[in-house]
C-alpha cells in the first residue's frame, strides 16, 4: 500500500517506549497484550476495548505479538500503574494456528505478511505466565474469543481431554466474557479508585475465582471440574446448565468446583443499548493496521474489513455449531441507522476508498434487532430456538430498516457499490412476507454470487446442527432464482457445506452428494466439522450426548470416516472416484457406483475390467455344461488344457481370449 495513504503513526496508541514518551507520558496505566497484530479497527476486539479505555482517560498501550523468549519485549513500558489487559487475538490461538486435521497452518492472515508463527499456542497462558514471571502480583485481566469460551472446564480437541477454565490455567485475576464494553469500563473505574481485582467480584460478566465456601446469592452450580472429566453424561449436563443461564434478563451466576477454589461466573453483562454502540463506533479508530507492519507486507486480515460496516450483534440464528451463542450471546443490538450511515460517509472521505463497501452485516447480516418483544422483560426462552426447527410464532421478522440503509448508502455520493457478505439468514428472510429485501439483494447487492448456510442436507444432521429443514433452502433457492430472473440478472447460490457433523453418518454422506448432484452443486471447497470450545456441538462430538435432551449421537471421529465424508461433498472431482467408491461401498449404496444418470460415480477401469471378467466365466461356465452333464462339475475331472477351481473347469490359454473375441 503506497504509504502517503497510510494515517500518521501518532494516530495510533502507543507501541513503542518513544511513542509513549513522544505523547509526553512518563509511564502508561495499561498495556494491552493481543496475539495479533496491532489493527486499529472496531472489529479487532482488542482495539476496540483499547479505545474504550482511553476513552476512560487512561494512558494505555499496545504489546502486540510479544515474544515469550524475548523478557524486553513484556517490559519495554515498564510495570504499567493498573495493569494487563490480555488476549489471544481475534481467534483461539489454537484454531488459528492448527487445521481440524491438527496440522500446523502456513498462513495467518492476523500476522505481518500472512506469515505464520506470531503467536504462541494457547498464547493467553502464556502470556499470563509471562507477565507474572516478571510482574508477579499485578492485575492481569484476560478476554477475547479464547478466554470466554474457555471459561468453564472444556472438551480441548487438541489435547483430547477435558482442560480446566481458563482461569485456573493462567492465573488471571478476572475474565471478561462476551464482547466486554461493561466490564472493562467498571474495571478500569475500580483499578482507578484503587481496588483490588478481588474487590470487582460485583460486576456482571465476569469470571472469577473464590474460596470453596463462598457464598454466590442465587447462584446454580454445575459439576466439579473433577467430575466432568470423569464422567461424560456429567459434562454434558454441566454444558447445558451454563448454556442455559447466558441471558441478561433471565440468566444466573453459575459455579463450579475447581480444587479447592470455587470459578464464580456472574450473571451476563446487558447488552449495550444502540445509543452505547453509536458511541463505541465514534471511538478514534484509524481503520488500519500500524504503520510499521508495511514494511513486512502489511496485514491481510484487514482486506474484507477496512470497508465493511458491522451494523449489529449478537445472534439469535443460534447454530449449534457456532460460539457466538457463548461469546456475543442471542440478544441482538444493532446501531442507528445515522451511525451506520455517517460511518459510510466516512469512507468517501478516505483516499484508500475505490467506491466499493464489502459488506453491511454483522454475525447475520439481515438481523436488524430482538426476535421478538417478549425477549427485552422475559428473556430469551429457555431450551428453544427462534428460528429452529420453524420460526417461533412470535418472531419478528421485518426487514424493512436494512433496507432503508442500504437503498441512502447507494445514495451516497461517491459510493459505486454496496455488497453484503455477511450470512444471511434465509429462513428468517422467507419469514418476512415483504419481498423488497430479496427484491433489492438481488438487484444491488451481489456481485454474481450468495453464499448461504445450508450446511447439509439430512434432516436429522440439520436438527443436531441447530438448522432448518432441508425443504426451507430449497423454497429459498426457488424464490432466489425467481428474483434474479426477474432482475435479468444470472446469478448464483454459493452453499457452504459442512462434514462429519455429529450425527452424520456416511449413509447421511452419500445423501448429501446425491442432493447435490441432482441440484448442479459443485462445492469448491468444504468444511469439517472443527469442534471449538463452548458449542453445543462439541459438546456432542466430545460425549456423543446432545446436551439438550441427553440422547445419544453418532459422532464421526475417524480420521478414516472423516476422509469418506469429505470426498463424497466433492464427489466430482476426478481425483475422488476411488475414495467415493470406496465410501459407497462401504455405505452399502454400490448401486450408486455406475454411468447410469442415478449414479453417483462412475467405476474405476479396475472395476469395469474385473466385472468383465467375472461375466466371461459365468458365460463360460454356462456354455460348459449342457444339459446331462455331471451335477458336480468341480469333481470332474478336467480334460487336456483345462484347470480346475472352485467355479469348476474354466479354459486356459487361447481357448480364453478367442471366448472373448467371439464375445
Amino acid at each position: 500500500m503506497d504509504s502517503k495513504y497510510m494515517p500518521d503513526r501518532s494516530s495510533f496508541l502507543p507501541v513503542s517506549p518513544e511513542d509513549v514518551l513522544q505523547r509526553g507520558w512518563q509511564e502508561v496505566d495499561i498495556v494491552c497484550v493481543t496475539g495479533d497484530a496491532y489493527v486499529d479497527h472496531p472489529s479487532f476486539g482488542i482495539s476496540l476495548t483499547a479505545r474504550v479505555l482511553e476513552a476512560e482517560g487512561l494512558r494505555v498501550a499496545m504489546l502486540p505479538q510479544p515474544r515469550l523468549e524475548v523478557p524486553d519485549d513484556f517490559t519495554r513500558f515498564g510495570r504499567p500503574k493498573l495493569g494487563f489487559f490480555i488476549t489471544s487475538g481475534n481467534i483461539d490461538s489454537m484454531v488459528n494456528n492448527y487445521t481440524v486435521a491438527k496440522k500446523k497452518r502456513s498462513m495467518d492472515v492476523y500476522s505481518p505478511g500472512g506469515k505464520a508463527g506470531g503467536r504462541p499456542d494457547r498464547a493467553v497462558i502464556l502470556y499470563c505466565r509471562k507477565v507474572r514471571e516478571i510482574y508477579g502480583d499485578i492485575p492481569v485481566i484476560i478476554g477475547g474469543l479464547e478466554a470466554s469460551l474457555r471459561r468453564f472446564a472444556h472438551y480441548d480437541y487438541w489435547d483430547d481431554a477435558v482442560r480446566p477454565s481458563i482461569l485456573a490455567d493462567s492465573g488471571a485475576d478476572l475474565l471478561i466474557y462476551g464482547m466486554g464494553e461493561h466490564q472493562t469500563r467498571e474495571i478500569a473505574q475500580g483499578l482507578m479508585a484503587g481496588k483490588s481485582p478481588a474487590e470487582l467480584h460485583s460486576i456482571r460478566g465476569i469470571c472469577y475465582f473464590d474460596r470453596l465456601d463462598a457464598q454466590v446469592p442465587g447462584a446454580v452450580s454445575c459439576a466439579s471440574y473433577d467430575h466432568v472429566k470423569q464422567d461424560k453424561h456429567t459434562y454434558a449436563r454441566a454444558f447445558q446448565i451454563q448454556m442455559d443461564e447466558q441471558d441478561a434478563v433471565n440468566g444466573r451466576p453459575i459455579t463450579q468446583k475447581h480444587g479447592d477454589r470455587l470459578l464464580v461466573q456472574t450473571v451476563p453483562s446487558i447488552p449495550l443499548d444502540q445509543e452505547e454502540l453509536d458511541e463505541v463506533f465514534r471511538l478514534p479508530f484509524q481503520r488500519m493496521y500500524h504503520p510499521m507492519y508495511e514494511p513486512m507486507g502489511g496485514i491481510p486480515a484487514i482486506e474484507e474489513v477496512e470497508f465493511s460496516i458491522m451494523h449489529n450483534r449478537g445472534c439469535f440464528g443460534n447454530c449449534n455449531f457456532c460460539a457466538i451463542t457463548f461469546h456475543q450471546g442471542r440478544h441482538v443490538t444493532c446501531r442507528s441507522k445515522e451511525s451506520v450511515l455517517e460511518e459510510a460517509r466516512s469512507f468517501v472521505k478516505n483516499p484508500r476508498f475505490k467506491g466499493y463497501i464489502h459488506d453491511v452485516g454483522g454475525p447475520t447480516a439481515n438481523f436488524r434487532g430482538p426476535s421478538c418483544e417478549k425477549q427485552l422483560t422475559a428473556g430469551l426462552c429457555r431450551g428453544r430456538k427462534c428460528l429452529s426447527p420453524k420460526p417461533c410464532p412470535n418472531l419478528k421478522a421485518d426487514h424493512s430498516e436494512y433496507v432503508e440503509i442500504l437503498r441512502e448508502m447507494r445514495a451516497i455520493p461517491g459510493i459505486k457499490k454496496v455488497f453484503v457478505r455477511s450470512g444471511i439468514r434465509y429462513d428468517y428472510l422467507l419469514a418476512d412476507k415483504n419481498t423488497d429485501f430479496m427484491d433489492e439483494l438481488v438487484q444491488y447487492h451481489i456481485s454474481g454470487q450468495l453464499k448461504v448456510a445450508p450446511e447439509h442436507c439430512s434432516n436429522h444432521v440439520l436438527e443436531k446442527m441447530g438448522k432448518p429443514p432441508i425443504e426451507v433452502f430449497d423454497r429459498f433457492c426457488r424464490r432466489f432464482f425467481q428474483a434474479t430472473r426477474r432482475a435479468g440478472k444470472e446469478q448464483y447460490l454459493v452453499p457452504y457445506l459442512m462434514s462429519s457433523h455429529p450425527g452424520s453418518t456416511l449413509q447421511d454422506a452419500v445423501q448429501l452428494a446425491m442432493y447435490l448432484k441432482k441440484n448442479h452443486i459443485h462445492p469448491e471447497q468444504v468444511q469439517d466439522f472443527y469442534p471449538t470450545p463452548g458449542t453445543p456441538s462439541t459438546c456432542m462430538f466430545y460425549t456423543g450426548l446432545d446436551p439438550a435432551d441427553m440422547k445419544t449421537v453418532f459422532v464421526p471421529k475417524s480420521p478414516e470416516e472423516k476422509r469418506l465424508q469429505r470426498a463424497l461433498l466433492q464427489y466430482y472431482k476426478p481425483e475422488n472416484r476411488s475414495t467415493i467408491i470406496e465410501a459407497l461401498k462401504k455405505a452399502g449404496r454400490e448401486d450408486l457406483i455406475g454411468t447410469g444418470e442415478g449414479c453417483l460415480v462412475a467405476p474405476d477401469r479396475g472395476q469395469v475390467a474385473e466385472k468383465q471378467r467375472e461375466q466371461e466365466r459365468e458365460r463360460i461356465l454356462k456354455a460348459a455344461y449342457k444339459p446331462g452333464a455331471a451335477k458336480s462339475p468341480g469333481k470332474q475331472r478336467a480334460p487336456s488344457g483345462r484347470k480346475e477351481d472352485t467355479y469348476g473347469t474354466i479354459p486356459q490359454g487361447r481357448k480364453v481370449r478367442k471366448a472373448k473375441k467371439k464375445r
